[in-house]
């Protein structure tokens, strides 16, 4: 019997909402420091975050002004051991390859990301 908790995050924006890129990240770090099996799905306009010099320059505002580059929690989440899915049609949406992304990033189907929901304990949008 696996009795570890697995939480799938799905984050569907892209570099159009700055604002809303760095929760999944945030949220998924806390969620594997908490010893859970945790993943980001990136699909619809998500694959975007992940291009090469993206997470690098995009600043996630903050309130009062000013903010951290995207990679600094990126970098938060991975030494965590978050794990970053891509959808591939969502590559073909935005004329990317894997090869564009960032290192790390695994592609998938849609018959693997439903068997990894199905199995998680939570999914959580964004």
């Amino acid at each position: 019997m696996d009795d570890d908790k697995k939480i799938l995050y799905v984050q569907t924006h892209g570099v159009d909402m700055p604002e809303r890129s760095a929760t999944p990240f945030y949220l998924a770090a806390a969620g594997a420091a908490m010893d859970a099996e945790v993943g980001i799905y990136f699909t619809m306009n998500g694959p975007t975050l992940l291009q090469k010099g993206v997470p690098e320059t995009l600043v996630v505002p903050k309130k009062g002004g000013g903010g951290r580059e995207l990679m600094y929690f990126i970098r938060q989440a991975l030494d965590c051991g978050v794990r970053l899915y891509v959808c591939q049609p969502s590559l073909d949406l935005h004329a990317l390859k894997l090869e564009d992304l960032i290192e790390g990033v695994e592609m998938i189907g849609g018959a693997a990301f439903n068997d990894m929901a199905l199995r998680a304990d939570a999914v959580i949008a964004f």
